[in-house]
């Protein structure tokens, strides 16, 4: 069992996840990436995204 964040985004990694961000904007794809910050790198089609940590509410499975 994890019980750190970042323990939890390893698992994740590589897999599609759902982030919400605090502005209620939602993105979906594939966790390519993060940081200590928990900064995201979120791939989806031909499209990479990177999300600022402080500006995410949950990531989703």
């Amino acid at each position: 069992m994890t019980n750190r964040p970042l323990d939890v985004l390893e698992e994740t990694l590589g897999a599609e996840v759902r982030v919400t961000l605090k502005d209620d904007e939602v993105y979906e794809g594939v966790l390519s990436g993060y940081d200590q910050h928990m900064n995201l790198v979120v791939e989806s089609g031909d499209n990479v995204t990177i999300i600022r940590g402080d500006n995410v509410v949950s990531i989703q499975p």
